[in-house]
């Protein structure tokens, strides 16, 4: 990452203007076109500085339901896992770590009933236990690069 990718980061983090032109407008406070900025998103997605670049949504205020999964898959098994687990259109993250229980994602749906049902489904298609993690408490981070 370069000092404007670190912008673009920092920047686009608070929000990203609701307009006709929403990447011109983001990309003229970073003193860039629209088409650079869109290129600099796309390279950082690319090389994987980015995991995604879209909106967050807070499924429980749209009434619906989230929660942290955390599973224990074995390293041969890995890819594979991870497969099935992001085939399902409610997998919002899915990250790998380095614990017992190596792969940790979040379920976003409609309702506690299709998160259940989506947890359910995990476990069938993987033969692995996935442990749900609700929510308790919300906290609220950002990261912020310095340039």
């Amino acid at each position: 990452m370069d000092d404007m990718d670190r912008a673009i980061v920092n920047a686009l983090q608070g929000g990203f203007p609701v307009s006709e032109t929403p990447f011109a407008d983001a990309a003229k406070a970073l003193g860039l076109t629209a088409e650079q900025l869109i290129t600099r998103i796309r390279v950082m997605k690319e090389q994987g500085v980015l995991s995604r670049f879209g909106p967050m949504y807070n499924a429980d205020r749209f009434g619906g339901h989230n929660t942290l999964v955390a599973m224990e898959v074995p390293a041969d098994r890995f890819d594979e896992v991870a497969e099935i687990v992001n085939s399902f259109p409610e997998v919002a993250h899915n990250y790998q770590r380095d614990h017992r229980l190596n792969m940790w994602f979040v379920i976003a749906a409609e309702s506690r009933e299709r998160v259940a049902r989506v947890l359910t489904e995990v476990q069938d298609r993987t033969g692995l236990v996935a442990h749900d993690l609700p929510k308790l408490t919300e906290f609220h981070i950002g990261l912020k690069f310095e340039a």
